[in-house]
């Protein structure tokens, strides 16, 4: 890796795994932020519906997370494609199911279960897929 600064590379332009790591969860943040930020916008500024604004805020948090993981997370120095947007689409639309098929599981099987602990353990279930999706899918070979 050179000239984009995103994170140190050893002698073989690999970064190293507290890079690569914490570029997955800075990623994840900015995304997280970005949809909170265009839902309350959404919401407050132009008085859509919660559901509608929660739509938006989706397919903008869907862009600043595939440009951010693309950068932060496997530091790719080519440029992006539709085609691998369409790629990164179709993962997190997924991870955005099995998070809530997971969450709903849990709540199904287990009533008892703070929905809260539900929550987190479908995050932690999406994101071993999302980030096993983005390595060996939508940013394979992309180097």
């Amino acid at each position: 890796m050179t000239g984009e600064g995103v994170a140190p590379a050893d002698g073989n332009g690999r970064r190293s795994v507290a890079a690569h790591w914490g570029g997955f969860i800075a990623s994840g943040l900015i995304a997280l932020l970005v949809d909170g930020a265009i839902l309350e916008a959404g919401i407050r500024l132009l008085h859509l519906h919660p559901l509608l604004a929660r739509l938006l805020a989706i397919g903008i948090a869907m862009v600043a997370g595939w440009l951010s993981h693309r950068t932060l997370t496997f530091a790719l120095q080519s440029r992006p494609t539709a085609t691998e947007f369409a790629r990164y689409a179709t993962m997190a639309w997924t991870a955005a199911a099995i998070n809530y098929g997971t969450f709903a599981s849990i709540l199904l099987l287990r009533p008892e279960t703070w929905p809260l602990a539900a929550l987190v353990l479908a995050s932690i279930v999406a994101a071993v897929f999302s980030y096993l999706a983005m390595r060996f899918g939508v940013f394979r070979g992309r180097r």
